[in-house]
């Protein structure tokens, strides 16, 4: 079972229109929330008028920040702290000044959507508008409009890693030194289903139900409940139905969140709100947003002998949850890639700026990392005169060094990079391809060819070492099997399903182990009532850490299945052995109990050990040893259109290494829509903001996303180099795609462009920008 392409149990809801998402659900007396945004991106809040909103008929209440302050309700949580990190007060609507335009001033509750929205309008804000400032780097400039009382010089934080003494002197004495700026432009998630919640309040017991697009509900229980509202755990459900994608924006606590559970508890009714499109650009957390500069050292031969990057990244207005983790632990400690390299040294300023907060988005971190790693490594073999494969497989860590330590912190758990680079360079066929390449350049045709050699850190942990570093959660994960009387078993894991294909990958692991049908497995999630915990589903950690706490739980089933099956073929337990669903004496298979056969003797409890307790279930919970790591090399060829600049990709080759596969199916589906975003990211997509913090691209008119019909059919294939760290030797698939293809498609739109003596352009490589690079170098 493990292994095979088995299609999604869950996909017959989803395509048939039965999926529950939870703008589906409605509860007995519903209100409705609309929000009133700051218009302006730095405003001091004068006056908030809501006497005409409160007079319509239909409408319950109007609050503001200063009420939810009075109503004892605390600023949101940072979840990840470093030394010296200034945290500003991030309350769920402004208190006295909007620090980002979108930011919520007020709420109206009605007992319409409609009537919501119309009454929102007639809330009157009187705003003195302030200096505001977009860019990281001009918020760290003298003079800068300031954002916050206790963070001087809009810097959040500082934050560095590595030795850079060593790093200085590598570089010092180097034969080469490449120098590159990169830009990491802002990306705005973008989810089928925006982010919702809809929350009830149960004066009668004094409890909340919180049903939420969320990705990792018991997280939102705890820092929602204990650190913003004071709601205890007992008395407060989070239920994440299904959920239209999360891409990361929906791991964190969100101020729509907390203002619905505080107006439920205030009117006494549920509160619904559904985030149209052009609040889920203005409020959702973005992501990326670095610029850099890197400094890659070369000896004679062509090694990396020294990295020195430089990131300024922009946090927007306020941290969000476990923003500051992005540019500093899941960064930073990614620069070595796949390569051997003796000394890096990365220092990272964050800054306040206006404009929304920016947190995790699809790899959070590690597309950053690759980008800024690969995107040099290209720089470097033109400058050095070599081929960037020969140059990456140069630099390649050897696979006798595994588990391998890098200069920066991480210890890489098992890897063997050549053989994934050597087959995507058949795949494409890379020599044939750089002489069509030659021969289309003499027709004026650029084609362009880029690599990328990614390296991904999956599985976050163990968990004492995240919280040494600064994490305020643990990262481990919860897992429990139930097996029925029937021999039919309910999963429950902490992990959650935002799309990714759990309820069968999940019930593939069970029945392989169980020996079971796939059909006989239910999978649950993503609600707290049911799930004893869990720490939900993000940078590809539920196979890997979910996954494995499923495993041992079937262990421990297994094991109690051992002991009753033994006791009633009236054998020693090792002399049994488990295999195709039953339990046999070994050498006299005919003395057998099926495993159906032993699920109904553990209830019935009628022959079973003495000592033994009746029922067969098990619970479980795994806090790795240490992270995984996923790796591959991804190629991309382009052709650059010389006479309107518009870039066309006309092959995708991805090689990954993601130890064992549970569903290649599913592994493949999510490494497609990864490759999507991470194209998307090279080519079309940005949240632009103007000089003044105004958001350009606040829709689908302004902002690009992929479609289908601007890619190629990708090619995929695997290697495989299971991993030492989990019994199941798997690694992260989700994001991987994602981490790959942005710096191979900028690399090959660059390469498709050598001959015009463009070096690099930052993301997107948008047509205009293209075509206006190639005109002023006397372009067509």
């Amino acid at each position: 079972m493990i292994g095979e392409s088995v299609k999604r149990k869950e996909d017959g809801r989803f395509i048939t229109g039965k999926g529950r998402y939870t703008d589906d659900i409605t509860l007995t007396g519903q209100t409705y929330a609309a929000f009133v945004r700051s218009p302006y991106a730095h405003a001091r809040i004068t006056r908030i008028d809501a006497a005409a909103a409160r007079a319509m008929p239909g409408v319950h209440a109007v609050f503001t920040g200063a009420d939810l302050k009075a109503g004892g309700v605390n600023p949101l949580p940072v979840g990840w702290l470093h030394e010296g990190i200034q945290i500003a007060e991030h309350h769920a609507m402004a208190v006295g000044v909007a620090r980002f335009a979108g930011e919520a001033v007020a709420v109206v509750i009605a007992d319409s959507a409609v009537l919501a929205r119309d009454a929102a309008d007639a809330v009157q804000v009187d705003y003195e508008e302030l200096p505001a400032v977009a860019a990281a780097v001009a918020a760290l400039a003298s003079g800068a409009p300031q954002l916050h009382a206790n963070a001087g010089g809009n810097v959040a934080f500082t934050w560095q890693l590595g030795d850079a003494p060593g790093t200085d002197a590598a570089i010092a004495g180097a034969k080469t030194v490449v120098k590159q700026h990169l830009v990491n432009q802002r990306l705005i998630p973008n989810a089928i289903e925006p982010r919702a919640c809809n929350a009830s309040y149960d004066a009668a017991n004094d409890e909340m139900t919180l049903y939420v697009t969320s990705q990792n509900p018991h997280v939102h229980r705890l820092i929602m409940g204990a650190f913003v509202l004071g709601i205890p755990e007992q008395r407060f459900r989070v239920v994440a139905p299904d959920v239209g994608g999360g891409f990361g924006s929906k791991i964190f606590i969100y101020p729509e969140e907390v203002v619905a559970c505080f107006a439920s508890k205030q009117i006494g009714r549920p509160v619904k709100w559904t985030a149209t499109r052009t609040e889920a650009f203005l409020s959702d957390a973005h992501g990326r947003d670095h610029d850099t500069d890197v400094e890659m050292a070369f000896d004679a031969a062509g090694k990396i002998v020294a990295l020195r990057v430089k990131t300024v990244a922009n946090m927007g207005a306020y941290f969000s949850l476990f923003a500051p983790a992005v540019p500093t632990y899941l960064y930073g400690t990614l620069l070595s890639g796949q390569y051997d390299i003796p000394v890096i040294h990365v220092h990272v300023t964050a800054a306040y700026t206006n404009t929304a907060p920016v947190d995790a988005y699809r790899g959070a971190g590690r597309p950053e990392a690759t980008y800024a790693l690969e995107r040099t490594l290209d720089v470097a073999a033109r400058t050095l005169g070599v081929d960037p494969a020969e140059l990456r497989r140069r630099n390649f860590i050897a696979p006798s060094k595994f588990p391998y330590q890098t200069a920066v912190a991480l210890q890489y758990d098992s890897g063997n990079y050549e053989p994934a680079l050597d087959r995507a360079l058949a795949m494409v066929d890379y020599k044939g391809l750089r002489a069509k390449q030659a021969a289309a350049r003499a027709q004026g045709r650029y084609i362009g060819i880029g690599l990328s050699s990614y390296i991904e850190a999956c599985g976050l942990a163990p968990s004492h070492v995240v919280g040494s570093l600064g994490a305020q959660a643990g990262l481990f994960e919860s897992g429990a099997i139930r097996v029925h009387p029937t021999g039919k078993v309910t999963v429950l894991t902490g992990s959650h399903s935002h799309g990714q294909g759990h309820e069968t990958t999940f019930a593939q692991l069970v029945a392989h182990e169980l020996g079971c049908s796939i059909d006989d497995v239910d999978v649950v999630h993503g609600d707290t009532a049911r799930v004893p915990f869990g720490m939900g589903t993000y940078g590809s950690r539920s196979g890997a850490v979910g996954g494995t706490a499923l495993w041992m739980s079937l262990q421990k089933v297994k094991d109690k299945g051992r002991l009753i099956a033994a006791h009633q073929l009236e054998a020693a337990p090792e002399d049994l052995e488990f295999a195709n669903g039953a339990w046999s004496v070994k050498g006299s298979p005919g003395r057998s109990k099926a495993f159906g056969e032993i699920a109904l003797a553990a209830y019935l409890a009628h022959n079973i050990p003495a000592d033994m307790e009746p029922g067969l279930d098990a619970t479980s919970f795994f806090n790795p040893s240490n992270f995984v790591f996923p790796f591959g090399t991804h190629i991309a060829v382009v052709e650059v259109h010389a006479d309107t600049g518009v870039v066309d990709v006309v092959k995708y080759v991805a090689v990954d290494d993601f130890g064992n596969v549970i569903n290649p199916m599913i592994v493949d589906g999510q490494l497609h829509g990864g490759i999507a975003q991470g194209v998307a990211q090279a080519l079309w997509e940005h949240g632009a903001y103007d000089d003044t913090g105004q958001l350009n691209a606040g829709s689908f008119m302004t902002y690009a996303m992929p479609r289908a019909e601007f890619l190629p059919m990708f090619e995929t294939d695997r290697t495989v180099t299971p991993s030492p760290v989990n019994p199941l030797g798997v690694k992260g698939a989700g994001e991987a795609g994602t981490i790959a293809s942005t710096a191979a498609t900028a690399n090959a739109v660059i390469d498709a462009l050598s001959p015009f003596g463009i070096t690099h352009l930052d993301m997107p490589l948008t047509a205009a920008k293209v075509w206006a690079a190639m005109q002023s170098r006397g372009g067509h």
